[in-house]
């Protein structure tokens, strides 16, 4: 299984997608503030600058906040992909993420004028504000109704599946392998 961070799909995804599963077990790619920072990077034109901010120093206790908004987003879309009511929790806790960095705008006086908005709060609980209310804008939007696990035995990898054919996270990453490996069990069987 490859360790890097499968990006493309709408950031809530990818930031679910940071939790694989590897044949010894579940990995964290953003356990610490390393693997955070990292991933930050990789999502860097889907993210505000303010993401960026006293990042790469993190411990794992800072890095919290954004695991939480990432376990009530598992959970929600597995309750979503099951048919099932998401739990008042999984709503709550995105909530409480996104009360706890609010978003305010004022008027910078710079050349030219312009409308700023920004999230009051400690960088950690910014970024996990913004990432909350991505995965409420996810599961808000019809969309959510499309997310599927990849069709590879051993991958877990979620994605949107607006496209009826598409079966893997990533024709590169698992369609491939998974073509391999059964034309391999085809040749082998003849």
């Amino acid at each position: 299984m490859d360790l890097v961070p499968f990006v493309g799909e709408p950031l809530a995804l990818d930031l679910v997608n940071t939790h694989p599963l590897t044949a010894s077990g579940r990995v964290d790619l953003i356990a610490d503030g390393e693997g955070l920072a990292d991933w930050l990077e990789l999502e860097r034109a889907r993210l505000p600058d303010a993401a960026f901010d006293g990042i790469g120093a993190t411990s794992a206790a800072d890095v919290a906040p954004v695991l939480a908004v990432r376990a009530h987003m598992t959970s929600a879309i597995a309750h979503v992909m099951s048919g099932q009511p998401v739990p008042a929790a999984d709503i709550e806790g995105l909530n409480v993420a996104m009360r706890a960095a609010p978003l305010v705008r004022h008027l910078d006086w710079s050349d030219p004028p312009r409308l700023v908005s920004e999230r009051l709060a400690a960088p950690m609980i910014q970024l996990a504000g913004f990432l909350a209310e991505d995965a409420a804008a996810l599961l808000a939007h019809p969309d959510a109704g499309l997310i599927r696990k990849c069709e590879a035995e051993d991958c877990v990898m979620l994605f949107v599946g607006n496209n009826a054919r598409r079966r893997w996270c990533s024709a590169t990453r698992c369609g491939n392998r998974v073509r391999v490996s059964r034309y391999y069990q085809r040749s082998k069987s003849t």
